[in-house]
């Protein structure tokens, strides 16, 4: 019989050397720091969702409180878009100095502020301002919590950058549920948006010590980290015009977002004549189906690409807002607004990923560009939508949402791009030539 009880040698590999037997604890480290990082990512853009919507719902009490009409309150909240768009491109330029982690958290407890002001204005250019510096400091948190995003994701192998959107659908669900039921116990503002700015600014100050540490390129691929060489510092007309479509497509999404934050209540409430706890469901309903989008985002596009997912959601966007504005009644127009959320999904993430993948552009750069890009759809549909109203009606107005559906219909062939993962430099040509730009050199 073989004793079993003496010591056991340690297996050798064919070099000589120990083989491993037990886990790698160099590994296991590093998993428990990539899930605590996607779990404060997660928190951050709930957060970053949450703090904006409770101010919505209260909108109309704003509104009548100040004695404004429809294009008085639509050129304020444009003041939000227009913020983000002035600071939007300084923040790569933020990030690089310190860190998407500091920037993310820093500017959330600052937004928190910002929109606690603009729930106490006194007057229309009070809440413009304030609105305005609550942009500003929007845009820099969406950029920063989005890059470190995409750092977690690199260090995943796999795409989780729609869970991340779908937190912050999470939390801007949340918000609104939070400033309707304040609405409809006639919660005094300063109340109100103290309690909710104290409470997310705790969870973003709790976010922080779990996010990833060093450089923000320390994730990237050594050749794509170093960014173009300097014969290819001037993109060309093929990737700009990407990068153009890209912020479009974006546009489009936004856009439906902000109908629903900015006109959804006061659409229920005003033309419809719906209660003011029920006027705040069509913000909810446009988040609560646009979290259930993101939730699926990531396996439909593995599955069908990105092309195919924004084609589909821009025929539910157009056709289920367009019958809500059709037929208008409370229940049609929540679910109209459900169906544009849904539609719209994944339209952020995917552009998001997409711009960030774009060859011939260093490291962010397409990043930060499109997210500027994207402030535009925030910055004209409030005023468009008031103008219109104020000129025929708010329905007729609420019309942008069915064509932003058409528009991402006849734009997505470009989120080729985000179907495509870019490797390198060889890939530009063959890239440009399935989206078909123009073959020009810049």
């Amino acid at each position: 019989m073989i004793s079993t009880s003496g010591p056991t040698e340690t297996p050798k590999s064919s070099t000589g050397s120990p083989m491993q037997t037990e886990p790698d604890t160099d590994t296991a480290i590093e998993t428990t720091v990539n899930r605590r990082a996607r779990i404060a990512v997660s928190l951050l853009f709930l957060t970053n969702g949450a703090i904006f919507a409770n101010l919505l719902p209260r909108y109309p009490q704003i509104k009548a409180e100040l004695g404004l009409s429809n294009a008085a309150l639509g050129t304020a909240i444009a003041a939000y878009p227009l913020g983000a768009l002035i600071a939007g491109l300084t923040a790569g330029s933020l990030i690089h100095r310190f860190r998407s982690s500091r920037v993310g958290v820093v500017g959330t407890l600052l937004t928190a502020v910002a929109i606690l002001v603009a729930g106490l204005s006194a007057n229309s250019l009070v809440l413009a301002a304030a609105l305005f510096v609550g942009g500003a400091l929007d845009a820099l948190v969406d950029v920063a919590q989005n890059a470190h995003g995409l750092r977690v994701q690199r260090r995943y192998g796999r795409s989780i950058l729609n869970s991340f959107h779908a937190l912050w659908s999470i939390g801007a669900v949340l918000g609104g549920l939070m400033g309707s039921a304040a609405a409809g116990l006639a919660l005094p503002l300063v109340v109100h948006l103290s309690a909710s700015g104290v409470l997310f600014s705790l969870v973003a100050l709790g976010c922080y010590r779990f996010m990833l540490p060093g450089p923000e390129i320390a994730e990237r691929d050594p050749v794509k980290a170093a960014g173009p060489t300097r014969s290819r510092l001037r993109p060309s007309a093929g990737t700009v015009l990407i990068l153009l479509a890209l912020g479009l497509i974006a546009c489009c999404g936004t856009a439906t977002e902000d109908a629903g934050a900015s006109w959804g209540a006061l659409y229920l409430s005003g033309s419809l004549g719906s209660a003011l706890a029920v006027a705040g469901l069509a913000f909810v309903s446009l988040q609560g189906m646009q979290f259930i989008g993101r939730l699926l985002g990531d396996r439909l596009v593995d599955r069908f690409g990105q092309r195919a997912v924004a084609r589909s959601g821009g025929m539910i966007t157009a056709v289920g807002m367009g019958a809500a504005l059709a037929f208008p009644s409370t229940l049609l127009t929540i679910v109209g607004f459900g169906a544009a959320g849904f539609g719209v999904a994944t339209l952020v993430p995917a552009v998001m990923h997409a711009a960030d993948e774009l060859p011939g552009l260093p490291p962010g750069a397409g990043l930060t560009m499109v997210t500027w890009l994207l402030r535009v759809g925030f910055l004209l549909s409030p005023p468009i939508v008031g103008v219109l109203a104020d000129a025929s009606s708010l329905r007729v107005g609420l019309l942008l949402v069915p064509i932003t559906g058409v528009i991402v219909i006849g734009l997505s062939q470009y989120l080729a791009v985000a179907d495509t993962p870019a490797v390198g430099d060889k890939e530009d040509a063959s890239l440009m030539r399935q989206i078909k730009p123009p073959q020009v050199d810049g």
